[in-house]
């Protein structure tokens, strides 16, 4: 039989070997330390509970594997982000108290008396599921429901000299900054029920939200309850209304509850109902979701990993030999992490009525538009979707696009509109259920209007940008107000946020999209031809060009291009704020996704961008634990040189993304750090707004993605895999079993279940070097054959 005859065979029999996911590999502890700020806790995929121990140390998550004191235990957190923690409401917590003189307020629930070190060892985390024991012998187990979280507290044995010491949990009205501006608390003896509600700051945005929670306890008789001010607590009242406090002095209170101590091996099991809408609403929400508090608890950690299971199962692994645990246990991880938010909050806005799902948490779009939200497209379209829905129906009923949302509040704006991004990414993948006349409606409100705030929606300097056709340097907006700043990298977002619109508009047949593909060539417009750059030490980088503010009068500013790198000094909207935002003009320079051919030949053609691209890497001026470094990892292949796209991802996994608990490079910020280790382990990176992904080889035998609209399986396999990853250059690929030489494939690859086959070596080949090989890009400049 001939070898042509062999592969056609090979490609009609079924992967029999690949297996179902195994969520065993799943570690929702990387990226607990050193920045992750990953959450760790308890939850169903997009679920709104999320029960978690909280700390002292890095908190952002909630948890970490710092080291740090436990503070309490609390039922909704956001993950990955950076900045002030998030949420982590109403953190209820064990103690073991006789009282004495003091009564109950010998038990010491302020969160300076309460905290109490962990035990790392004990720490245990898997989907659906979060335990630790405390280094004064309680052991606490939590899973969650949708919107209910249950905890489990054991108390220290009799052997511990404790036997005749009455437990008592308290819930602390406060959040995991401290932002709390009122709160109320009522404590139900007869029910064993205590309800209560709050007003607190958002993390990373303007306003306030209020939610709410109904925690039920079971597991021993209820003996008194009571609530508590600052050191002092007593069983009358059972009410509390609690202020914020005078000028910086935070009052810390709550309420509080003592059992008879449960026998030997029993616990007080605690169901926590959560709510935006009401404190009838979050007990709703748990009677509904676990009726049964202490006997539900197992039952739901076992359909919390059932979901998990289900969300995961469209990706099939066949590791090849020699591939480690570690391995597979950061892929799965990455993955794992895209569906912890944004969160469904679909029947918890209180903001507008509307029969559409609201999704919150986008923390933020700048974010997750580049490859968490393009990873979702492919294996939960449906999920998509939903989320799409969410932000027209939020620009409906609020005027804008979100660019940032957490809390029912409107988060800052980071760069550009990128939800424009999200839905263009959308529309070109053929994500149904979405009214593209609302969205193009939508999109076309975010180029031509300028809100009055643009700091948390929109776009600012409108005026300008249609005039002088880039965002100036100090620019005179009298429109609308935000931080005049972000001038260079402002411009470079918003270009490619018009793109995204013209190809929408010219998709659904709007004649006025050649505006908008005409805007799309504005960041020619700062580019400085002879701009130099050099290093700190006065070392000249070698490299001439790069982006400049401009003033409305058309001559230059000046910012250093490695200022905001990860050579220099962070850059963010409130700490050194620049002209580029959280990354450098170095950075910034390579973000012209729609027109790299362009960008290439500006900047002297494909050799002269492959030693700048080499440059940016090599020297440290790169921030890989920053989202817009994602796309720059694969640029290599605009030039021809794809292989050199699979050495530099190489180059950071695993070095930087990794099984460990500190095995992130930076924030995970909502699963985006975790949507771009997935990809590239996949074997595929998205141009997002664009059906383009960039081949690359998996970091595995081989990968299935079964679509789940389509039900058609997409499978990328290696020809001489090796797994101690000396082979990893794409000598020869077949699509189908066909030659194929481009460098990129469409997303039909995924909906129409195409088999890519891609044969290895040791040394970079010519495949995908040629000038029909490479990436599309907007202009009609090419790139030589080869360099």
């Amino acid at each position: 039989m001939s070898l042509s005859w062999l592969s056609l065979l090979l490609l009609q029999i079924p992967i029999t070997h690949a297996t179902a996911t195994d969520i065993n590999h799943i570690n929702p502890l990387i990226g607990s330390t050193a920045g992750g700020n990953v959450f760790a806790g308890a939850s169903l995929p997009y679920g709104l509970a999320k029960p978690v121990a909280d700390v002292d140390g890095q908190n952002t998550g909630g948890f970490s594997t710092d080291g740090s004191n436990v503070t309490g235990f609390s039922s909704l957190h956001d993950s990955g982000t950076g900045g002030n923690p998030s949420l982590g409401v109403f953190p209820l917590f064990p103690h073991l108290c006789d009282g004495g003189e003091g009564g109950v307020a010998e038990c010491g629930f302020t969160k300076e008396r309460r905290k109490t070190g962990y035990k790392l060892d004990s720490v245990r985390a898997e989907p659906g599921y979060f335990g630790i024991e405390l280094n004064d012998g309680f052991k606490v187990d939590m899973t969650a429901a949708r919107r209910t979280a249950v905890y489990r507290f054991s108390f220290p044995s009799s052997g511990d000299g404790v036997a005749s010491v009455n437990p008592v949990i308290s819930i602390d009205l406060t959040d995991l900054w401290q932002s709390r501006q009122n709160a109320s608390i009522s404590v139900d003896v007869e029910s064993g029920r205590i309800k209560g509600n709050g007003t607190f700051l958002p993390s990373f945005g303007a306003g306030s939200y209020q939610t709410y929670f109904c925690a039920d306890f079971e597991g021993a008789r209820v003996k008194d309850g009571g609530v508590w001010v600052n050191d002092r607590a007593g069983s009358e009242p059972k009410e509390l209304f609690v202020t914020r406090g005078f000028n910086n002095f935070f009052i810390q209170a709550g309420g509080w509850m003592s059992f008879e101590r449960p026998d030997e091996g029993d616990a007080i099991t605690a169901r926590v109902g959560v709510s935006f809408i009401s404190t009838d609403q979050a007990c709703s929400n748990a009677e509904s979701e676990v009726p049964n508090i202490e006997g539900d608890f197992d039952k739901l950690r076992d359909q919390a990993k059932k979901a998990w299971g289900e969300k995961l199962s469209p990706i099939k692994v066949i590791p090849g030999n020699g591939v480690s645990d570690d391995m597979l246990s950061a892929f799965w991880s990455g993955i794992y992490r895209t569906m912890l938010s944004p969160q469904d909050m679909t029947g918890e806005n209180p903001l507008w009525e509307s029969d559409e799902p609201y999704f919150d948490s986008f923390y933020c779009l700048w974010d997750a538009f580049r490859a968490q939200h393009p990873f979702l497209t492919i294996v939960d379209p449906q999920a998509q979707s939903r989320m799409v829905r969410s932000l027209l129906d939020t620009y409906k009923h609020e005027g804008w696009l979100p660019d940032c949302r957490m809390s029912l509040c409107k988060g800052w704006t980071q760069g550009g509109s990128n939800a424009d991004v999200v839905l263009a990414d959308a529309y070109v993948k053929n994500i149904t259920g979405i009214d593209w006349g609302l969205a193009y409606k939508a999109m076309v409100n975010d180029a031509e209007n300028e809100p009055l705030e643009w700091s948390y929606e929109g776009r600012g300097g409108l005026q300008s940008w249609k005039s002088l056709n880039y965002i100036p340097f100090l620019d005179f907006d009298y429109l609308g107000f935000g931080t005049n700043s972000r001038s260079i990298s402002r411009t470079v977002e918003y270009a490619y946020n018009d793109y995204c619109l013209s190809v929408v508009g010219k998709g659904i047949g709007k004649d006025d999209h050649t505006k908008y593909l005409s805007r799309a060539g504005n960041w020619r417009n700062i580019y400085k031809e002879d701009q130099t750059s050099f290093l700190e030490n006065g070392t000249d980088t070698g490299f001439k060009g790069f982006f400049q503010p401009k003033y409305m009068n058309g001559t230059w500013g000046f910012q250093d291009p490695i200022a905001c790198s990860a050579l220099a000094s962070w850059c963010s909207l409130t700490s050194n704020p620049s002209e580029t935002f959280e990354s450098s003009i170095w950075e910034y320079l390579f973000y012209v996704p729609h027109d790299m051919a362009n960008l290439i030949e500006l900047v002297g053609g494909p050799e002269s961008f492959v030693k700048r691209l080499d440059y940016f890497h090599d020297s440290g001026l790169a921030d890989i634990g920053n989202e817009p470094v994602f796309l720059t990892v694969y640029e290599y292949h605009y030039a021809g040189r794809p292989a050199l796209s699979t050495r530099r991802a190489h180059n950071y996994i695993p070095r930087t993304f990794n099984a460990t608990n500190n095995g992130l490079p930076g924030n995970d910020d909502s699963g985006a750090m975790g949507s771009f280790l997935a990809w590239s382990m996949m074997g595929l990176f998205p141009n997002p707004g664009q059906s383009v992904y960039l081949i690359s080889p998996p970091f595995f035998k081989a990968v299935e993605i079964t679509h789940p609209e389509t039900n058609k399986t997409a499978t990328i396999r290696n020809v001489n895999f090796d797994s101690s990853y000396k082979k990893i250059f794409i000598q020869s690929a077949k699509l189908n079993g066909k030659p194929y030489s481009k460098s990129w494939i469409d997303h039909a690859f995924f909906t129409e279940g195409m088999t890519l086959e891609l044969t290895l070596g040791e040394t970079e080949s010519d495949w995908g070097t040629r000038k029909d090989d490479l990436p599309p890009s907007l202009s009609d400049t090419v790139v030589q054959d080869n360099i």
